[in-house]
């Protein structure tokens, strides 16, 4: 396998062990067996090659999120299902939100994030709010916010605090209430 093709590999596995920040180029190479002209010559930087890796996780992470979302629309087995996939792919929910404090200093991550939580919106008005493709735009973008954004809530809560994160059943029935319904 040449260069190119390793480093890719080495980039996502440091990112799910290590996190953006700190990953380095020391790293990589010991993860890929290459060398940081490699780096520079197949990716033009650490950085470049970091962002490539980190897109594949974001593909991966909105993948995983879609087959989440499929199934019983049931609110309690919809988080159910979002709770079992943060605890079984912890490394991809942390690498997620860390991808989030990079978006302050890169375009493309910013952008990346954008665009994944738009598919998000989509994916989440649908499950939980039932709306489709055909309807009205401004209130499945305004469920599917409303729905990310307890999504966000409740992955922070599981991924620092597991202990006394809410169960899929107290989200589920703390969302029901007339506050809770969009």
């Amino acid at each position: 396998m040449s260069a190119k093709d390793k480093l890719p590999t080495a980039a996502r596995d440091c990112l799910l062990a290590r996190g953006y920040a700190y990953t380095t180029v020391r790293d990589l190479i010991g993860a890929s067996g290459t060398n940081q002209a490699s780096i520079n010559y197949h990716f033009g930087s650490k950085e470049e090659l970091l962002t490539r890796a980190l897109r594949d996780l974001n593909t991966e992470w909105a993948e995983l999120l879609s087959e989440v979302l499929e199934g019983p629309g049931d609110p309690e087995a919809l988080w159910g299902r979002i709770v079992e996939s943060i605890q079984a792919n912890r490394a991809l929910w942390f690498v997620t939100f860390e991808a989030v404090a990079s978006a302050r200093r890169d375009g493309e991550i910013r952008r990346l994030i954008a665009d994944g939580q738009e598919r998000a919106r989509a994916a989440l008005a649908g499950a939980f709010a039932g709306l489709g493709a055909d309807a009205d735009p401004a209130e499945a973008r305004a469920a599917g916010s409303h729905y990310l954004a307890l999504l966000v809530g409740l992955a922070a809560q599981w991924l620092t605090d597991p202990e006394r994160a809410p169960t899929a059943q107290q989200f589920a029935a703390a969302n029901s209430g007339p506050a809770g319904r969009r």
